[in-house]
């Protein structure tokens, strides 16, 4: 990829982000990137093209996390891991901006991104049945509910104290 694809892209996820897709003209994309709007098709052939360049960069960082957590074996480093990856993701603007792409989607577009939840709810799963759990594929999916919500929060800016809820998940499971 380009620099300029590349300087395209984080134009177009700073701005969706922010404004949303359906309010976003390519225009603007073109001048925050510092380049015509013709290259924007030239690259990308359309506005919904140039928002699957996004989610196709999104989706292959979001299997590469997925396989770092499903690479974990051991069940106390899985939960202790999956339990992180959201406060650290709000440490990072740019993941931070593509979650809250992500989040506007569900909700603009009714698009949402899996990027392997399956996969992950499995390993949750075998996690929880080798800690002993009574209902191991509950506690999974009850874990990735809060998840979701742990997420949306960090999202939207409306946890008020992120530390807390971490320790206290952290506590939850005995980590």
């Amino acid at each position: 990829m380009t620099e300029k694809q590349e300087n395209i892209l984080r134009a177009a996820l700073q701005l969706f982000a922010a404004e949303g897709y359906h309010a976003t003209p390519t225009s603007k994309v073109a001048k925050a990137a510092g380049v015509s709007e013709g290259l924007i098709f030239r690259h990308f052939g359309s506005k919904e093209g140039l928002l699957q360049g996004i989610l196709d960069a999104g989706e292959e960082a979001g299997r590469k996390e997925i396989g770092l957590l499903l690479a974990e074996k051991d069940p106390e480093s899985l939960l202790r891991m999956a339990i992180h990856r959201p406060f650290q993701v709000a440490e990072d603007a740019g993941q931070l901006e593509f979650w809250k792409l992500i989040y506007k989607l569900k909700y603009e577009l009714g698009r949402t991104g899996e990027y392997g939840r399956d996969q992950l709810e499995k390993a949750l799963a075998s996690s929880f049945r080798k800690l002993g759990y009574a209902h191991p594929q509950k506690e999974a999916s009850f874990f990735l509910l809060h998840f979701d919500a742990v997420v949306a929060a960090l999202v939207t800016g409306t946890l008020e104290h992120p530390r807390s809820v971490r320790n206290y998940w952290l506590a939850k499971y005995g980590l």
